[in-house]
């Protein structure tokens, strides 16, 4: 048994009462569900409340779920997760939201609780096209400027919609339609009864 979970868990219920969508305990971890209209609430209280105390985000991601499990999960598509850490405590917590609309998926901006949220928030816009409502600069971080999509979309082809390269005769880069031609490509299968073992 861990010992910091079995303190922990019942601190959250009793620092979040009513807004915990849900709480796993697995795998020596436990994991918080808020809705998106409590995650801006929940993350000051995780923050601020004496007996959480989680003072540091490590790490924040967007997530797709529209394949998850071969397609029979049924919710919003959109999640962001959070890693955070009470440097006070010695303890971990995984923090999920679901964005509500996948068409518009939207969720408040977690900078004003944890500043390190900053760029992690702008790659999930970027990556995901989660927007972060309250973000003072959300703009993309990691794709190019004119870029179109988000290409962590379980949605966004492979190959992409545009390519980039330079053109020696305008001395300049240049974008222009994808020519990669598709194709499946099936691993060559060795059947040899010793292959690669002693003889």
């Amino acid at each position: 048994m861990n010992h910091k979970l079995d303190v922990l868990q019942p601190a959250l219920e009793a620092a979040l009462a009513g807004k915990i969508k849900s709480l796993v305990r697995d795998h020596g971890e436990l994991t918080l569900t808020v809705a998106a209209a409590d995650y801006a609430a929940a993350a000051l209280t995780l923050r601020d409340h004496p007996t959480l105390k989680f003072e540091q985000l490590l790490d924040l991601c967007g997530l797709d779920y529209s394949a998850y499990k071969d397609g029979v999960f049924e919710g919003p598509r959109y999640c962001v997760v959070s890693h955070l850490l009470s440097v006070t405590h010695n303890w971990r917590l995984r923090l999920k939201v679901f964005a509500p609309d996948d068409s518009l998926p939207m969720v408040a901006s977690v900078t004003e609780v944890w500043n390190s949220a900053n760029w992690f928030e702008r790659e999930a816009f970027d990556l995901y096209g989660i927007v972060f409502d309250g973000h003072v600069d959300l703009r993309r971080i990691l794709t190019d400027y004119g870029f179109i999509g988000h290409p962590f979309r379980k949605d966004f082809p492979v190959s992409g919609h545009v390519e980039m390269r330079y053109d020696p005769e305008r001395k300049r880069v240049i974008y222009q339609p994808v020519t990669i031609e598709p194709r499946e490509i099936i691993p060559r299968v060795i059947r040899e009864d010793n292959y690669g073992g002693l003889h």
